[in-house]
């Protein structure tokens, strides 16, 4: 249980995760209003169903899901992000990691990522995959704004910045792709197990 109306399915992995919340979006079930991937667990919320029941389909489906995964893993549509390198913390990630910036921008580049989930802001993609070296902390004192398409790095994520808001990650260049657009449908142009390449522009 996860609140009063949601369930909380622990799926132990992303991969799993993905599954669940992709089948679950093929066939929803009846009440079912939100679908939320983490890494390890699927948040399923439905308000005023028979609890019971959803959890037994539920179960049934983590089953199934799970024997595809040791069966082999399906992977995601891919989405190529062109980006122009010139963030303000493109020489710290270098200073911070130890190599030139040229090599931190080809070892972003040179890899393809992974949408893990959605979450902090509306479009805002955790995305999976980064290259260890570049794996730096988050600034010590947040931006007041970063501007929409800011594509930036945090930990052992990346992401582009789907609106302007405040944030601390750092800041390795900008798109000018749209990757959030209430007009759209779906709004996101990130979905959970898309892969993301980055490309320099």
């Amino acid at each position: 249980m996860a609140g009063e109306h949601g369930l909380l399915v622990e799926t132990g992995s992303l991969e799993l995760s993905h599954r669940l919340d992709a089948a679950l979006r093929d066939d929803r079930p009846e009440g079912v209003v939100e679908i939320v991937p983490g890494p390890d667990t699927v948040l399923v919320v439905a308000p005023g169903v028979d609890q019971a029941r959803l959890c037994a389909r539920l179960e049934a489906l983590v089953a199934l899901e799970r024997g595809k995964e040791q069966a082999g893993a399906a992977e995601g549509p891919v989405v190529t992000i062109p980006v122009v390198y010139d963030g303000a913390d493109l020489d710290s990630v270098a200073a911070l990691a130890g190599i030139p910036v040229t090599e931190v921008i080809e070892r972003h580049a040179g890899r393809e990522l992974v949408v893990g989930w959605l979450g902090f802001a509306p479009g805002f993609a955790y995305l999976t995959g980064l290259d260890p070296v570049l794996r730096t902390p988050r600034l010590d004192t947040p931006r007041t704004s970063v501007p929409a398409g800011s594509v930036a790095i945090a930990g052992p994520y990346s992401a582009v910045y789907p609106s302007a808001s405040p944030g601390g990650w750092r800041l390795l260049g900008r798109t000018s792709v749209r990757v959030w657009d209430v007009e759209a449908d779906p709004p996101s142009l990130f979905r959970p197990g898309m892969r993301v390449r980055f490309e320099r522009a």
